[in-house]
């Protein structure tokens, strides 16, 4: 491998990506500022969802409108980051309409997920919300192995099982630092979408996955975002027919008058609620692109524990022995899953390296 390549981990196994513009220490960068746009963008979001609910706000289609709207951001590293160069396939290109069928699916599919996300986190705290999203790690670790053919090993098992008592555990726990007016029904029902959204997002990480190898066969940046653009794209149609079919449009005046902390703040909250979104996309998609859909979701996993964190801080959330213990469960099954990653990438290395030693040895 040349110093100006890196690997992809898929599977246990490592192929290499085209990045022949990059250089060793670029390809790190590039990977370090992913996942702080990732982490960051994912924990502010979270938390101006909780501060648009907690001011006044109740419209649940601005709230899913919001996380797909600034799409259009995405056309900025689309152009002034250049793309690797594709490989030639001998296979010929997907038609049009396929691409698109897929990409409208997947949109409807993104458009639902928001929606379970936002009424999830108006009947739950932040931290609570964030905790109960740690359990889309196991439903990823399950997705992959039916649709991407991932192999399951100890530790990721392990990583399930602890996933699974984590969100558990919160699925009984009593919280007073709930949204005020929140039942024990409405808390089961928050948590039950919750759960639901987290499984559908792990099986939308898949589903690309599994577009890229055997509808696009090829994972180029310029093709990873477009994905993303156009999927937003049909997203953000859907929650604009679902918030004037639902008849919320009609309440958002309302609401920034009454909003807690004013008009500005009001339309400042849904913008850069948008806009961290968004940053949070730049970073989902550019560890597809320079690692894999898989690690993406594992590495998204890490805000789980920023922002509980956070939200004790910003909107003082209690932090009750059951919070604590699931956050220490969560961090152990994330930490079981990122040392089987650990393990695979090893494993592959050393294969990479006496692969050549082998072929040299032979032709001697």
């Amino acid at each position: 491998m040349t110093d100006n390549q890196e690997p992809m981990i898929t599977d246990g196994t490592i192929t290499k990506l085209p990045l022949t513009k990059y250089q060793r220490w670029q390809w790190w960068f590039l990977v370090a500022l992913s996942i702080f746009f990732l982490i960051v963008g994912q924990a502010a979001a979270v938390l101006l969802g909780r501060f648009y609910y907690d001011q006044g706000g109740n419209s649940k289609w601005m709230a899913t409108l919001v996380q797909t709207i600034a799409f259009p951001i995405l056309y900025i590293p689309f152009f002034i980051i250049p793309s690797s160069p594709e490989t030639s396939t001998s296979s010929a290109p997907p038609s049009i309409k396929i691409i698109a069928s897929i990409y409208f699916v997947l949109g409807i599919i993104i458009a639902a997920d928001n929606m379970m996300y936002s009424v999830g986190l108006l009947y739950l705290s932040a931290s609570t919300y964030s905790l109960i999203c740690a359990s889309q790690l196991a439903f990823n670790a399950v997705f992959s192995y039916f649709i991407n053919s991932q192999k399951f090993t100890a530790l990721i098992i392990n990583s399930v099982v602890v996933l699974s008592l984590s969100s558990a555990l919160l699925a009984v726990n009593e919280d007073k630092s709930e949204p005020s007016g929140a039942s024990k029904k409405k808390y089961i029902l928050g948590f039950l979408l919750t759960l639901g959204a987290s499984a559908v997002y792990s099986l939308l990480l898949s589903l690309m996955q599994r577009t890229f190898e055997k509808v696009l066969k090829r994972e180029t940046f310029s093709v990873v975002l477009e994905m993303q653009i156009y999927t937003s794209l049909v997203a953000t149609c859907a929650s604009i027919v679902g918030l004037f079919a639902s008849g919320e449009w009609l309440t958002l005046h309302g609401e920034m008058e009454t909003f807690g902390k004013g008009h500005v703040a009001y339309v400042m909250t849904l913008v850069w609620t948008a806009v961290a979104w968004q940053v949070c996309s730049v970073g989902v998609v550019g560890l597809i692109f320079l690692v894999s859909s898989l690690y993406s979701n594992v590495i998204s996993t890490v805000s789980l524990a920023v922002t509980p964190i956070a939200s004790l801080v910003v909107f003082h959330d209690s932090m009750n022995g059951v919070k604590i213990i699931s956050l220490l469960l969560a961090l152990w099954g994330f930490a079981s899953y990122i040392y089987q990653n650990y393990l695979d990438d090893t494993k592959a290395r050393k294969r990479q390296a006496v692969e050549p030693k082998s072929r040299n040895d032979s032709l001697c």
